[in-house]
């Protein structure tokens, strides 16, 4: 089998077996992103030097015996919001253009650790706000979408998401405040994790949303999301909000893929809500059957508060940004532009640093943040995520996994809804519920759009805290029961 072919698990284990060396699965990912990465867009930065130096290093050690990690030589990518130690990170920010930072975040040393191969850093929306990859700083490309190149890859992950479908790399992180991991991963046929708050560390990921904001992997299929997830998961002291809870085998908990018995909770009011499109809607009916033919049980529930979810997650979001970045003068690290007074200098750092998006945000943030709006606006947001929490409490009393569409539409043309940021922030109206409780849940792909161009569409399980080993056995059932995973978009110009 070519390694263009395989998934991490695979990889991974012909390296340690020696079916192919390190620096051969690198050389045939690599090509890949030399065809396709012209039309794709995905990457920011690569950094194939380095990547060729830890790839040779795993070949050397084991040559001399030595044992290697679970992803060894496996090629991955990290949205351009993870701090690397030598290599630019800028949040997709003029803001922080060529800011080099001085140490490693945990993400990209859990990595390491596990003997993966770092490719370069995937494209987003500007420090990760938005729905579609559009948000990008001026003069520079936004991100395709595989299955069709005059749309967009779903945000703000959308270099990572597009990066794995169109087999550039087998996997790639990417962070998720109010769904842009599993959003991106839906839009683009892919799988996409978001673990449970404080599962995997914050350290090291650049802050948008402090009380929202996870990482987590983005794949081909579920157990590659199982294998990355084990991987960057667990404790870390130098992130207050970490869980210290044990890491389970969660590839183990996928190889009990068996749906019989298991209890899947289905909002039906919520699939009346407006701008639900119909292919996508027939889509997750599809899947409700699948998964009740092979043994699960579906359950009626109730979510009373989801239809408020989407205002108070962007209330509390906007909130968090403008404080996060305050930091952001000019004076501190990060482009200055000086201005004749201090003000008029934090004024011009930030009217070039940022752009369109942030800028609303922060303003939107700072406005509810005021003494004289702070208990109308944030303070109700914070009442109705507190409700939002114990709906979904309630609804896991009676089943074990809950399941919707993970985005009302498949993948929109480009520059389709740049003007209507409501619209735009009505992407979300199925992933912010989970982001607001702190639940894990996953974007699996489900089937496709039937008229032309054929779009991905994807099945969103949201699990119960800590509820990532029955997540990603029933999201293996699924994908057991089905062979939408194995669909591949066709890009011209790509040589297998």
């Amino acid at each position: 089998m070519h390694p263009l072919e395989c998934s991490a698990i695979e990889l991974a284990r012909g390296v340690r077996d020696g079916a192919w060396t390190a620096l051969e699965v690198l050389a045939a990912f690599e090509q890949r992103i030399t065809e396709l990465e012209p039309r794709v867009h995905a990457w920011l930065r690569r950094t194939s030097e380095r990547a060729r130096g830890e790839a040779a290093a795993i070949d050397a050690r084991r040559r001399r015996g030595e044992a290697l990690g679970v992803l060894a030589g496996v090629p991955a990518g990290l949205k351009d919001l993870f701090v690397t130690e030598g290599i630019e990170t800028t949040a997709g920010s003029h803001v922080l253009a060529g800011w080099v930072p001085p140490y490693q975040g945990s993400h990209a040393a859990a990595l390491a650790r596990a003997d993966a191969v770092l490719l370069g850093k995937l494209s987003l929306d500007e420090f990760a706000m938005g729905s579609s990859n559009e948000n990008v700083p001026d003069g520079s490309e936004c991100v395709r979408n595989p299955w069709a190149l005059d749309r967009v890859p779903g945000g703000s992950s959308g270099g990572s998401a597009a990066a794995v479908a169109a087999g550039m790399v087998p996997f790639a992180l990417g962070t998720d405040t109010g769904g842009s991991i599993r959003q991106p991963a839906s839009l683009c046929g892919v799988v996409g994790l978001k673990p449970t708050y404080g599962r995997v560390s914050r350290f090291g990921m650049i802050a948008f949303a402090s009380s929202l904001d996870q990482a987590g992997p983005i794949t081909r299929t579920v157990r590659d999301a199982a294998l990355v997830l084990g991987v960057i998961a667990g404790h870390d002291p130098r992130d207050a909000t970490s869980l210290a809870a044990p890491v389970p085998d969660y590839v183990a908990a996928c190889e009990r893929a068996d749906l019989t018995g298991v209890r899947i909770g289905v909002h039906r009011s919520a699939l009346e809500l407006p701008g639900l499109d119909a292919d996508v809607g027939a889509a997750f009916t599809d899947a409700l059957d699948t998964m009740r033919r092979h043994g699960a049980v579906l359950v009626d529930i109730e979510l009373p508060h989801c239809d408020r979810a989407v205002p108070a997650y962007y209330v509390s979001c906007m909130a968090e940004a403008a404080s996060n970045l305050a930091r952001y003068d000019g004076v501190r690290y990060g482009a200055r532009q000086a201005g004749a007074t201090l003000a008029e200098t934090y004024e011009a750092t930030r009217t070039v640093g940022f752009g369109a998006e942030v800028r609303r945000r922060v303003l939107l943030g700072t406005f509810v943040l005021r003494k004289d709006s702070y208990e109308a606006y944030y303070g109700r947001a914070q009442r109705v995520r507190t409700l939002v929490a114990r709906d979904y409490e309630v609804a896991f009393s009676r089943c074990d996994a809950i399941a919707s569409p993970t985005s009302p539409v498949p993948a929109f043309r480009i520059g389709e809804r740049t003007s209507d940021p409501v619209t735009m922030y009505l992407s979300d109206v199925f992933t912010v519920g989970a982001n607001l409780a702190g639940l894990p849940a996953i974007s699996i792909p489900c089937g496709f759009t039937r008229a032309a161009p054929r779009l991905p569409v994807g099945l969103q399980l949201v699990g119960p805290w800590l509820g990532e080993p029955m997540l990603l056995r029933v999201a293996a059932g699924y994908e057991d029961a089905t062979a939408w995973h194995r669909e591949r978009p066709a890009i011209a110009g790509a040589s297998s």
